[in-house]
């Protein structure tokens, strides 16, 4: 049982990490609604890592000029003429509050917070946000015209993915359609801000746990079907955002909230 609970959660995982409609939701309703014992935070970064694999995998390309150029940047103490530079310190300014949400709040995360109704209320709420900011913008801006206080509003958007339901890659995909730009390329910078978020959150939690928890097999096995779900989930969304609304993923949201008040009135 063990086995089939991490592949069915790492493809879960994989697929609702980059689509606008929060894994941390589903991971935390699969289990309640099949009475799953709550496979623990350890398990759910472990699970993150797979959905890395895959970012690493995708943009591999783009992450090696991102690095190269930011490093030479530092380097020679300009990025002028360094796009690819910049976009490395934009990553750098936009994942600070994600970092400051994570070391005030996570105990809350982790918590009180892990409620049916709440997750409800984050994931009703925000799809709405992301409903809005998806008629509101001109979708004219790509990552070339980014500048600091662009960075920052992605930052302080993503912070709010801390609150289960929120959607890590649903926040800052709204708050780049705030700030005007293109669907693909908010969901581009989404994807790449997901990084640094995830390589934290799996430095944290790496330390508290032993050898024989970290090579036991469902471990493996949940980051295994997390990176091939989070290799078609990229770049599904990735085409389908060139020529289509978020209105899907936020009528999956509002039905998905709607379905678990119901099943929690029902319990």
């Amino acid at each position: 049982m063990e086995t089939v609970q991490s592949i069915i959660l790492g493809v879960i995982q994989g697929i609702t990490e980059f689509f606008p409609v929060s894994s941390t939701a589903h991971l935390f309703l699969v289990p309640w609604l099949f009475s799953w014992k709550d496979q623990g935070l350890p398990f759910t970064v472990a699970l993150h890592v797979g959905s890395l694999f895959a970012i690493f995998y995708c943009f591999r390309e783009e992450l090696g000029f991102i690095v190269r150029d930011f490093f030479c940047g530092l380097w020679s103490f300009s990025f002028e003429g360094r796009q690819d530079g910049k976009t490395g310190i934009y990553l750098v300014v936009a994942t600070l509050p994600a970092v400051g949400a994570g070391f005030l709040f996570e105990r809350y995360a982790s918590g009180v917070l892990r409620d049916p109704v709440l997750v409800s209320v984050f994931l009703l709420g925000f799809g709405v946000l992301l409903y809005i900011s998806d008629r509101k913008t001109t979708a004219s801006k790509t990552l070339q015209d980014m500048n600091l206080t662009d960075a920052l509003f992605f930052g302080v958007a993503q912070a709010f993915a801390i609150l289960p339901g929120a959607s890590r890659a649903g926040v800052t995909i709204t708050g780049g359609l705030f700030r005007n730009y293109k669907r693909e390329e908010a969901a581009r910078f989404s994807f790449l801000l997901a990084i640094p978020v995830i390589v934290a959150a799996g430095v944290f939690e790496i330390r508290h746990l032993g050898y024989a928890e970290i090579f036991r097999w469902s471990f493996a096995l949940g980051i295994a079907t997390s990176f091939i779900s989070a290799l078609f989930a990229i770049r599904f969304l990735l085409d389908y955002v060139k020529t289509r609304s978020f209105t899907l993923f936020v009528v999956y949201r509002a039905v998905l909230s709607v379905v678990i008040i119901a099943v929690y009135l029902w319990v």
